[in-house]
């Protein structure tokens, strides 16, 4: 039976998928592609779907980075989860590693979804 700092860490990650997912669906309800809005001067919400990894890396790559990235993604997750739980009494690195399980199965979400994931935080700095 898995310790249960060990579950706790799997919750926080589900936890995490949740609230990615309810505020992805609020922004796609509420923006639609490529509208901006005001948050501060700093701050704008953005809607848009990167078919790449982080600054929109092999986007244009064709349509074969979204299996590829969904397959890298899942298999950096049971990574991750055999590292929560070999690592689950270290507060700081398993917070760490839940909040990236969360953000990635998030994504995997997206990408069976939508073949993208959604973005919609855009910050900036002088304009």
């Amino acid at each position: 039976m898995p310790a249960p700092r060990f579950r706790f860490w799997l919750t926080l990650a589900g936890g995490i998928v949740l609230l990615d997912q309810i505020s992805k669906w609020f922004v796609t309800n509420t923006l639609y592609p490529g509208e901006s809005r005001y948050v501060a001067p700093f701050w704008n919400w953005v809607l848009t779907f990167n078919a790449g990894a982080a600054f929109s890396f092999l986007a244009d790559a064709g349509g074969w980075q979204r299996g590829f990235f969904t397959v890298l993604a899942l298999g950096v997750s049971v990574w991750i989860v055999l590292l929560l739980r070999r690592h689950h009494r270290e507060t700081c690195l398993s917070l760490a590693l839940s909040l990236i399980l969360g953000g990635a199965l998030g994504n995997v979400i997206d990408r069976i979804r939508f073949g993208a994931v959604v973005d919609f935080i855009q910050w900036h700095v002088a304009g």
